[in-house]
């Protein structure tokens, strides 16, 4: 290829500089080594508290279940930031695709559901690209709108189509048909029978294999695929990156012959589609009925991991797993949370002794001082306020993304609109 070639090309309209630093991306050998390191922690923590549950295959698996709505919910926001489009309405997308899957899962079956919570969200994200790509109306308006509609919308057709049916209600639909779960024959009893042995680190990492190849819903199986899917896509194919040129620079992408509406569109109506598959999960394998109010914020949740993420899958999952085994421990009872107060203190103390050796002076002590904060409060009680078991994976998130900062940079026209015809 010839340099001409190489300069008229959408990777080209990326900010060289950014994609020197892109290019610095986590290899699978150092994955493997924070992953390690963060279980060597957890182990130790598990050792000095005596609370088990902190690495038990239930609690791998909450966290799993847990984490997977809003994983879904932060993936479809990739899907259209990437593409330069904000989308805030990802929790009135998940609340569509919780309801699509309950209105068709107990009428037709859980397949049924899945489709129906997919093509809902789908919908959502359609009324937000009508309006915020062919309109250019404000983003952020028309995402609080879609929230806001969705709540109405649900509300009223859930009186309308599950008053009076058999186990439904106002509020709730009748009861969906489980979707069904894989389990891994051997390595899942094997690594179960292990993680009760109470060896060191070794039953911590049998507990982690025994949670995550034990009965593992098919949509879990289907949102890791999704997972994976939008890694390859968006930045190993022709189509991710001219997909990513229109969040980068949608002008210059234009006069490249990318047709940049097109791809907004594809983008923010995959963004809803994902968020459904979220909602999808909610519905069907959490609850097994559709709720009015069961999504709990998880959209606005997904876009924090996103964030966190660096608008990337892998940060995004890793974001999104954090909240995910914080909320399964608020789940476990109160010892669990307590031991969540030692482990904070001690990822905040090497996260502080981290930030320190990178002469980040004024970010290492902010995190040492919270930590020596933390610790203290562990030390000086024996159990956490309820309210506090509530609101530990808010807080969670509000210090990752608090202390992420500094490495954060979004696609460069995000949120911007795009106006046909005009140059900037």
């Amino acid at each position: 290829m010839s340099d001409l070639s190489t300069a008229n090309s959408p990777d080209a309209l990326i900010d060289p500089q950014f994609r020197k630093q892109t290019n610095k991306r986590l290899t699978w050998l150092r994955i493997l080594w924070w992953a390690t390191g963060l279980l060597a922690i957890l182990s130790v923590i598990r050792a000095v508290t005596g609370v088990d549950n902190l690495s038990s295959a239930g609690t791998v698996a909450a966290a799993l279940g847990l984490a997977v709505p809003i994983g879904m919910a932060g993936l479809g926001g990739l899907w259209s930031e990437r593409a330069g489009v904000v989308n805030i309405g990802l929790e009135g997308m998940l609340i569509l695709g919780t309801f699509g899957a309950g209105w068709a899962g107990y009428q037709w079956g859980p397949w049924a559901g899945l489709a129906a919570a997919i093509a809902f969200g789908a919908l959502g994200g359609l009324i937000h690209a009508v309006a915020t790509v062919t309109f250019a109306v404000d983003q952020i308006v028309v995402g609080v709108a879609i929230n806001i509609l969705a709540i109405g919308i649900t509300q009223f057709l859930a009186a309308e189509w599950f008053q009076g049916a058999s186990g439904g209600g106002s509020t709730q639909s009748p009861p969906i048909a489980p979707i069904g779960t894989v389990t891994l024959p051997g390595i899942s009893s094997v690594a179960q029978t292990i993680s009760e042995t109470d060896i060191f680190f070794v039953s911590d990492l049998a507990g982690l294999i025994a949670g995550l190849t034990t009965n593992v819903s098919y949509i879990t199986l289907i949102a890791v695929f999704a997972v994976v899917a939008t890694g390859f896509i968006l930045w190993r194919t022709a189509f991710g990156l001219r997909l990513r040129s229109c969040g980068e620079a949608p002008y210059a992408a234009a006069t490249l012959g990318v047709p940049v509406r097109t791809y907004k569109y594809i983008a923010v109506i995959m963004s809803g589609a994902l968020a459904g598959l979220g909602g999808a999960y909610l519905a069907i394998v959490a609850a097994g009925i559709y709720r009015e109010g069961q999504t709990g914020g998880r959209g606005y949740i997904g876009l924090a991991a996103m964030i966190f993420g660096n608008w990337r899958p892998g940060g995004l999952m890793a974001g999104a797993a954090l909240f995910g085994y914080t909320d399964a421990l608020q789940l476990r009872g109160g010892e669990a949370v307590h031991a969540l107060l030692l482990l904070l203190a001690v990822l905040l103390a090497a996260y502080g002794g981290y930030m320190l050796y990178r002469r980040r002076l004024r970010g290492g002590a902010i995190s040492l001082l919270i930590a020596a904060g933390v610790l203290s409060w562990y030390l000086t009680t024996t159990d956490v306020p309820p309210q506090f078991a509530f609101i530990a994976p808010y807080l969670a998130t509000l210090l990752v993304l608090a202390f992420a900062t500094q490495r954060l940079r979004m696609p460069a026209a995000d949120g911007q609109p795009y106006l046909k015809g005009e140059e900037h």
